[in-house]
């Protein structure tokens, strides 16, 4: 069983990373518009905090999780607004102290978990490792948005590894969750990671293969970037519609961004400038 703790050590860096982004915000950049419609700076980090005392629930309570999903099959169009709203409504100070608060206690939960323990969650149960890895994903994905909003380029980090894996395991979830039968045979992933390494899955004369930029990849599968502004490379019919469709967040399938409103950190060929609880989608 691999040791979960690298993840949630990055997890905790790349929500540290995100912190110094914001902490000295005025009041008027709390309230700048990002690229999910209707969500300010105030609302994604109220999201994260929304979603790290969440998971912190499911680590530790799992009687107020299972409270928790109830009120979301209640209502799910609008229970994660509901919460993103309800934080973005507070003071900044008291907002991003609930959100440091959370965090650390949920990185606590999450290096205390019983090895080979799995929680509940709004998709399938979840390791501890995953769970951070989830995190991860939509605390970088996020903190995207906040950098778009301010006009900032955040330099991809070795942490994206996390977010490619995911990514890459996430692919018949992305069919399934479309009502589509995934592919039989596995994909050959080719990855450049921002230190030039390789980040290599799946069999190495498979005929179906993706090569590309690991940032592009992880911009593709948090939808944070439309395929067209993306330099990646799709080898077969069944790697380019997965490339269409792939989401590395649970819930239902995003809708994206628009063609041309790539982040400025994409190796594609535009520049420029989703939500739910369990990832980073839309």
């Amino acid at each position: 069983m691999a040791d979960p703790t690298p993840v949630i050590d990055d997890l905790r860096a790349e929500s540290g990373e995100l912190d110094l982004l914001v902490a000295e915000l005025s009041p008027d950049q709390w309230e700048l518009p990002t690229p999910a419609a209707g969500w300010t700076v105030a609302h994604q980090i109220a999201h994260l905090a929304w979603t790290d005392r969440s998971a912190l629930l499911a680590l530790t309570d799992p009687g107020a999780f299972r409270a928790l999903v109830e009120k979301a099959l209640a209502a799910p169009g609008s229970f994660v607004d509901e919460g993103a709203e309800e934080g973005a409504a507070l003071p900044p100070v008291d907002l991003l102290a609930a959100w440091r608060t959370g965090r650390t206690a949920l990185h606590g939960a999450l290096l205390g978990a019983p090895p080979g323990a799995r929680f509940p969650w709004y998709g399938p149960p979840m390791s501890a490792a995953s769970m951070a890895t989830a995190r991860l994903m939509e605390t970088w994905a996020h903190g995207l948005d906040i950098a778009d909003a301010l006009g900032v380029v955040r330099p991809p980090t070795e942490r994206l590894r996390h977010v490619v894996r995911l990514g890459v395991r996430t692919r018949d979830f992305a069919y399934g969750v479309r009502g589509l039968t995934p592919p039989a045979e596995e994909f050959r992933i080719e990855l450049r990671a921002p230190s030039g390494e390789v980040w290599a899955y799946g069999p190495e004369d498979a005929a179906q293969r993706v090569t590309g930029p690991a940032l592009d990849f992880c911009l593709l599968v948090t939808q944070r970037a439309h395929r067209a502004d993306l330099a990646l490379t799709a080898t077969g019919p069944d790697a380019g519609h997965w490339l269409d469709i792939a989401q590395a967040f649970a819930g239902p399938p995003g809708t994206g961004r628009p063609r041309g409103t790539a982040h400025e950190g994409t190796a594609g060929p535009a520049r420029g400038a989703g939500r739910s609880p369990q990832g980073a989608g839309r």
